[in-house]
């Protein structure tokens, strides 16, 4: 397992905005790529967004509908996911990702199971 240090969750009011970063110790996100997914108590992880290291190529899941971006600094060696128009429905713990491969099903994006996982976020919303 390959370190990859999340620091951003907390709490913020619906509609609010929040920034999450994933620090990577040596060439992880170089070699993989990296991405975020969310967790809810009693539902599996899903994937969230996902980014190529080389050409910044940026993937998400339809739910985030042009409300996050995800963003990448080759110099840091991290992985940024910024959050706006949160909702509630946004609260999860966020976990930041490397070593999988992106598919698409024709309307989707999804996921092989990551290599790499942080220890994750919380990310609140309230209403």
């Amino acid at each position: 397992q390959v370190p990859l240090v999340e620091s951003g969750g907390g709490l913020v009011q619906a509609g609010g905005s929040l920034t999450l970063s994933c620090t990577a110790s040596g060439r992880t996100f170089s070699s993989y790529g990296g991405g975020w997914f969310r967790q809810v108590p009693g539902k599996e992880r899903e994937f969230v967004a996902a980014i190529t290291w080389s050409a910044g190529s940026t993937y998400y899941a339809n739910f985030v509908k042009g409300r996050f971006t995800i963003s990448r600094d080759s110099a840091k060696n991290t992985v940024y996911l910024q959050m706006n128009s949160l909702k509630p429905d946004d609260t999860a713990v966020y976990y930041c990702a490397a070593g999988f491969a992106m598919f698409n099903s024709g309307t989707y994006w999804y996921t092989s199971q990551p290599d790499h996982w942080g220890q994750g976020t919380q990310v609140t919303v309230s209403s």
